[in-house]
């Protein structure tokens, strides 16, 4: 039986992070805190457009609605010329009351419990990071199945998303590691009727 998210051709994926936002520069948990990019982070977002018009542009950009990703996906979206569409399920880890806090402050007002906080339970208004992890398979599957057509997709997310979608392409439960992704960094992925390829993860040759 052939799975539905399956193509009669293969579908390749590109996994973006956005560019530097005005959090970094804070030290600030952002989160859902809804920063938008930084002078550098759009012209990081320049150069990752440039390389992606070259070398494998979209056929259709699909982004994360906070606006350091939204601001990301836009220029590339100038640099391609194809359709956007933005999803608030390609946004970021819920960290509630954390969102926006200054990193020494929050350490103070909700320090982590000793051995990490429980996977099931989330910061105050947040959500857990077994939450996290099913609503990126939950996207990412229905991405796979909605733009199966299609040739080449391009998703604009943030780090802890991207490492979600990652570990859901690669039929991973939960585990206690991270893909890391630097300020626009690119991942290929392809989707194939037998198999699924990663082609490369984290380029950022652009940025050199």
């Amino acid at each position: 039986m052939v799975n539905q998210t399956t193509t009669s051709h293969p579908m390749e994926i590109l996994i973006i992070r956005h560019g530097q936002s005005e959090a970094d520069l804070l030290d600030v948990h952002e989160g859902r805190a809804d920063f938008p990019l930084t002078e550098l982070g759009e012209a990081q977002a320049r150069k990752m457009a440039m390389s992606v018009a070259k070398q494998y542009p979209p056929e259709i950009i699909l982004s994360s609605t906070l606006k350091r990703a939204s601001g990301t996906a836009r220029i590339l979206q100038e640099a391609i010329g194809c359709e956007i569409r933005f999803y608030d399920d390609l946004r970021e880890r819920n960290n509630g009351v954390l969102a926006g806090m200054p990193r020494k402050e929050a350490a103070i007002k909700y320090p982590l419990p000793k051995g990490g906080r429980p996977l099931h339970i989330p910061i105050q208004d947040g959500e857990s990071e077994l939450e996290f992890r099913y609503r990126a398979e939950r996207i990412f599957q229905e991405i796979l199945y909605d733009y199966r057509e299609y040739q080449r997709i391009a998703i604009v997310s943030h780090g802890g998303m991207i490492s979600n979608l990652l570990k859901s392409f690669l039929k991973q439960p939960y585990g206690d590691f991270r893909f890391f992704t630097g300020d626009t960094g690119i991942h290929l992925l392809e989707q194939r009727e037998d198999m699924r390829v990663i082609k490369f993860l984290n380029k950022l040759e652009h940025l050199m």
